[in-house]
């Protein structure tokens, strides 16, 4: 069954909300230049909040790793998310810094032609996410990109995400049958204030289970 995550939450209704929906994943931005960007102390705020069913993801941007190895420690985010530069070093040192505390790493990907899915032995993650490739952008735009992944090798499982809405859900499934799961945030804000719809969620969430 394909999994839900809907990122890019930052406040106290839009949690409320994820709890009534019941997405598998919500994400927390930890980029400051993003319209979406929350504080530790804000994400905390929103854990705290969340019920346990719901896994909370922190997206990084080049963050130093203590701070990310930090919320993690503190129970803040329970998945990690880079969405930058970072390489397989960096990763591995991530994990050193975390020692023991088994917490899953997902690797974002900028699709812009094949080449881009190459060499994705040498991230030591546990999961990729694939959102759209827009120069000087490192997510969040709202574009869906054309490749087709079913006939590409991805050695471990993986998110779809780039201009996703309940409008569009459906055909992405049935396109991407081996997707572990699928990401939203912009496909659920309201279009004037920029924030989170709930009527918006309720929607995509219900058309992932519904075709599933």
């Amino acid at each position: 069954m394909t999994k839900v995550k809907i990122c890019g939450l930052t406040r106290s209704e839009d949690i409320e909300c994820a709890n009534r929906v019941q997405p598998d994943f919500i994400g927390l931005v930890f980029y400051a230049k993003s319209k979406r960007a929350v504080t530790a102390e804000q994400a905390a705020q929103l854990k705290a909040k969340l019920v346990p069913t719901i896994k909370a993801v922190g997206v990084f941007v080049n963050n130093e790793i203590d701070f990310i190895a930090n919320l993690a420690q503190a129970g803040t985010i329970d998945v990690i998310q880079l969405h930058g530069d970072e390489d397989g070093a960096y990763i591995q040192k991530l994990r050193a810094v975390l020692g023991n505390a088994a917490i899953p790493i997902i690797k974002a990907i900028r699709v812009r032609s094949e080449e881009s899915l190459q060499g994705l032995e040498a991230f030591p993650v546990d999961y990729f996410l694939f959102d759209t490739y827009k120069a000087g952008h490192y997510g969040g735009t709202g574009e869906r990109f054309s490749l087709q992944l079913e006939s590409i090798h991805i050695p471990k499982p993986y998110f779809i995400a780039g201009g996703l809405d309940a409008s569009n859900i459906a055909e992405v499934i049935a396109a991407n049958p081996k997707a572990f799961a699928v990401d939203v945030s912009g496909g659920v804000e309201d279009s004037t204030t920029g924030l989170k719809d709930p009527e918006k969620m309720t929607a995509f969430v219900a058309q992932v289970r519904q075709n599933n």
